[in-house]
């Protein structure tokens, strides 16, 4: 039987970690994979999920199941941290999941059961794996115009007379913030008007809210989706604690499914608990049982948090180096990364260019011209400065 089988592709940023591994040159720079590093090139275990781990290894006396929705500690956790305080909160139903990948994946499945007919709508460009998530839960993809890839921000006017088409058999998919992969992010007032025209034409949002506190603020970061949550019926949310909470090895994350009420949000959660049961039954209990830890404990939350926040100030401050860095060497090709928002920017560097920063260069970015700001260190500015210069000459 495997040998009717036709070679798969690889996945192209996957891939290229297996390809940077192998590199033997001693500057090479990985801006691919989309994981934080620290000054040291290392993605370092948060100081709340130590203390939450070592409490855990302590008191926890079970290995037992978890049961279909996982832990409903960490359910109402999550739910408690993306939409306190918004008319959303008290109809709102959340199910753990083996990261946010396993909650675009139940969620897409959910659809299509309540509509084999839906289309989900996405920006172009997505994340590289919404598209091949949607199409294997059976349901149909659209993209909408984004990004503009000459100013390298949003492109707010096409983006909306787009999305005026959307209609009641069609899902919108918007990143809660941080877009990956190109960094430009729609404003507040875009999120009104969205959420203006989802009320009006009837499609419903779906929000991937995988970068939460890296941007601006946990709280300047969620304002756009507590607003959409606070003002429409139906909506649903795929959410991560992999770059936020340093988990990316636990698969941790969570579906949440906003209804118009409590019961249909039940009715809606019991669905994806049967498909959950067909597929993976149930998610891995670690990371969800240390972050129930972190945000039901106000000391560890505030050691969370103080710690979130310098992560992604260093961010902006990588960001803002660069910019510096450049524009002292005569380049001024690249001051949108510095407005840039979250891990990524899209650089506008082409298949070519990307291949000549690997091969001359050793620095290893994803071919759409993705870059990791995240993955980079403070001494590697100066070098990758250089390098773009002389790539885009």
């Amino acid at each position: 039987m495997f040998t009717q089988l036709s070679a798969a592709q690889p996945d192209p940023i996957l891939s290229l970690s297996l390809i940077y591994n192998a590199d033997q040159r001693e500057n090479k720079m990985d801006l691919g994979i989309g994981v934080y590093r620290n000054n040291h090139g290392q993605t370092p275990i948060m100081t709340a999920i130590s203390q939450a781990e070592t409490r855990l290894l302590q008191t926890q006396t079970t290995k037992s199941y978890v049961g279909l929705a996982g832990s409903e500690v960490f359910n109402q956790a999550m739910i408690d941290l993306l939409l306190a305080n918004t008319s959303a909160h008290s109809r709102t139903v959340g199910v753990q999941t083996p990261g946010a990948s396993g909650a675009l994946r139940m969620l897409a499945d959910l659809l299509h059961v309540a509509n084999a007919n839906t289309t989900v709508w996405l920006t172009d460009p997505s994340y590289v794996n919404h598209k091949p998530v949607m199409e294997a839960a059976g349901l149909k993809v659209k993209f909408y115009p984004y990004f503009d890839r000459v100013t390298k921000r949003v492109n707010t006017d096409a983006m909306l007379s787009a999305l005026a088409q959307a209609g009641s058999n069609d899902v919108v998919l918007l990143h809660g913030c941080c877009h990956n992969p190109t960094g430009a992010d729609i404003s507040l007032e875009d999120w009104q008007a969205i959420t203006t025209l989802a009320n009006k034409n009837g499609f419903m949002p779906f929000v991937d809210m995988a970068y939460l506190g890296f941007g601006d603020s946990l709280e300047q970061d969620g304002a756009g989706l507590k607003f959409m949550a606070d003002n429409i019926e139906e909506m649903m949310i795929a959410t991560s604690c992999s770059k936020n909470f340093g988990l990316y090895r636990e698969r941790t994350g969570a579906a949440l499914l906003v209804g118009a009420n409590i019961n249909d949000a039940q009715k809606a959660k019991g669905r994806i608990l049967t498909l959950a049961r067909a597929s993976y039954t149930m998610p891995p209990d670690h990371g969800a049982a240390l972050v129930a830890d972190i945000l039901t404990d106000s000391a560890l939350t505030a050691v969370w948090k103080q710690e979130l926040t310098m992560m992604q100030q260093r961010i902006i401050g990588l960001r803002q180096r660069l910019v510096q860095t450049l524009t002292a060497k005569g380049c001024d090709q690249f001051t949108f990364i510095a407005d840039h928002k979250g891990m990524f920017s899209m650089t506008g560097l082409s298949p070519e260019q990307i291949m000549r920063l690997r091969d001359e260069f050793a620095i290893y970015a994803v071919g759409d011209g993705r870059v990791n700001i995240a993955g980079l260190q403070e001494q590697q500015i100066d070098y990758l400065a250089d390098a773009l210069i002389a790539v885009t000459q």
